[in-house]
């Protein structure tokens, strides 16, 4: 399965961006990590497929929400009120198996089996 992401670039801090991945096949659950310089690669979003299900990171929780379109096998995360500590490379993911659904293991990157590559988001004034 292969993973494409697009909808990075320059933003003000206050503003908004939407991110877009699509899936080349079937995954359960598709979300998104990030990585700011010098920093590890934190989680931030998820959603399952089938029951929906989001997951968020505390520090986009109210900010983000993650969306899904079955139609087109992609996934969408909205980010609104960016905050300079929001600027990073936002890294779309796939998972290949089915997890309970409620389960920690989709904050974590071991629920993932398939990355895309990296988009970047610039907060700055």
């Amino acid at each position: 399965v292969q993973l494409q992401a697009s909808g990075g670039g320059l933003v003000q801090p206050g503003g908004s961006l939407r991110l877009s991945c699509a899936a080349s096949g079937r995954t359960y659950a598709m979300g998104w990590f990030r990585q700011a310089p010098g920093k590890e690669r934190e989680f931030v979003a998820a959603i399952l497929w089938s029951a929906g299900s989001t997951y968020f990171a505390d520090s986009v929780k109210g900010r983000f929400t993650i969306s899904r379109q079955n139609a087109k096998n992609t996934v969408y995360l909205q980010m609104n009120s960016l905050e300079p500590e929001d600027t990073a490379v936002y890294y779309c993911v796939g998972s290949g198996r089915r997890y309970n659904s409620g389960s920690s293991i989709y904050y974590t990157d071991k629920a993932y089996h398939y990355w895309g590559q990296g988009t970047q988001v610039t907060v700055s004034s």
